[in-house]
């Protein structure tokens, strides 16, 4: 054998995944396919610090480019719903970078440029065929993205809606003072089918905007080129400068369906675990359980089931609730959105907190008592669209 674990793709969960198994006492190979670890990016270049909390790390200033106090949910005609919240703009390659080094640091070995291929069992142990040839291991941890080739090859259906992936485009663009703002802005509305558009301040003159959608494609090309238009209306600008344009899929409300199997567990965008600090968590319980089942010399899927057991019980609730809203936000005309967002604009959000069904029932209760009315809207997740 070349590893007890091989480890498909050097994304945020399965360099967690590496890391922690590696911890345990486990020989780890991780093979890459790009030949420099974060680059090129995926276009997810931010988060809150209650994501991060999730998996215990603590942001680094390494990668972090600007610092946020929160984000503002906006409205088709405008309303804004503030949340106060900690949150950091990231260089994304910076990022994933600076966790590899850490990960090498607990002696995974990490091969970069190495594109697995196939992926068969022979006898006890599983074989991976890479463009650098074959690698034998025990058990194999497959981290590849949303589009995960090896789990397809494998007929494992990762995700219970595979059509819901959010396929974004986003710019990197540069303007004066663009970069200052403190809060992030998403934009949501039948503009951006499912989703959201976004704008992202990075500090200084620096700014990222993107479009998400759902259902609509792999393209969001067309919806982020009238979003580029309405942003310079909004923000009075004649001309931007665009420095980079990035593209990729976030499995937000798929739902992780099958990702384990004898041998073979499936972590992070290509389990449907969506969210950087949500799939770094999954990909900390994926490496954990890996590495005692080699221990105990039971790969089965019974043994593995441990991940998935654990995964539920902290973040399924999360995942379902999410689906709901984001189904009814998908559901909804706009006017129905303006309606929804009038009930929480102006308001001290503070008291929202806990965990996602705690979050969700004081976010129920609160409309509940602030316009009973407004709840009617729910009854969209219900419409066939």
């Amino acid at each position: 054998m070349d590893a007890e674990i091989i480890v498909i793709g050097a994304s945020p969960a399965g360099l967690m995944a590496a890391r922690n198994a590696c911890e345990k006492g486990t020989d780890v190979l991780l093979l890459e396919k790009k030949d420099e670890i974060g680059y090129p990016p995926h276009p997810a270049n931010s988060f809150f610090k209650g994501m991060l909390d999730r998996c215990g790390e603590k942001a680094d200033p390494s990668y972090v480019v600007h610092y946020l106090k929160g984000m503002k949910i906006i409205s088709p005609v405008g309303r804004e719903v503030i949340v106060e919240t900690p949150g950091y703009s990231i260089d994304k390659a910076k990022f994933d970078r600076f966790y590899a080094e850490k990960v090498m640091k607990t002696g995974v070995d990490i091969r970069t440029g190495v594109e697995a291929k196939d992926i068969w069992r022979e006898g006890g142990e599983f074989a991976v065929s890479t463009s650098a040839g074959r690698f034998r291991s025990k058990l194999v941890i497959i981290s590849d993205g949303v589009n995960s080739k090896m789990a397809s090859l494998l007929g494992l259906k990762t995700m219970k809606h595979p059509e819901d992936i959010a396929w974004g485009t986003e710019l990197d663009i540069r303007a004066p003072g663009l970069g200052k703002p403190e809060f992030f802005e998403y934009y949501v509305g039948n503009h951006a089918p499912g989703w959201k558009t976004t704008y992202a301040p990075r500090g200084g003159d620096n700014a990222a905007i993107g479009a998400y959608v759902r259902r609509c494609g792999m393209d969001a090309t067309p919806y982020l080129n009238a979003w580029v238009e309405r942003f310079k209306k909004l923000k009075g600008l004649e001309e931007l400068e665009v420095v980079r344009k990035l593209s990729g899929g976030d499995p937000i409300v798929t739902i992780p369906g099958e990702y384990i199997t004898d041998g073979i567990m499936v972590v992070g965008g290509a389990a449907g675990q969506s969210g950087i600090g949500y799939a770094m968590r999954a990909g900390q319980i994926c490496g954990d359980v890996a590495a005692d089942a080699v221990k105990k010399g039971d790969i089965s899927k019974s043994a593995l089931s441990e991940y998935q057991r654990t995964w539920e019980k902290e973040f399924k609730v999360e995942h379902y609730i999410g689906r709901m809203g984001l189904e009814t936000l998908r559901k909804m005309t706009d006017r129905e959105i303006d309606e929804m967002t009038k009930v929480f604009e102006k308001e001290d959000l503070s008291f929202i907190h806990g965990s996602a069904f705690e979050q969700a029932l004081q976010v129920f209760t609160f409309m509940l008592r602030k316009k009973p009315t407004a709840m009617l809207n729910y009854r969209t997740f219900l419409r066939n669209k």
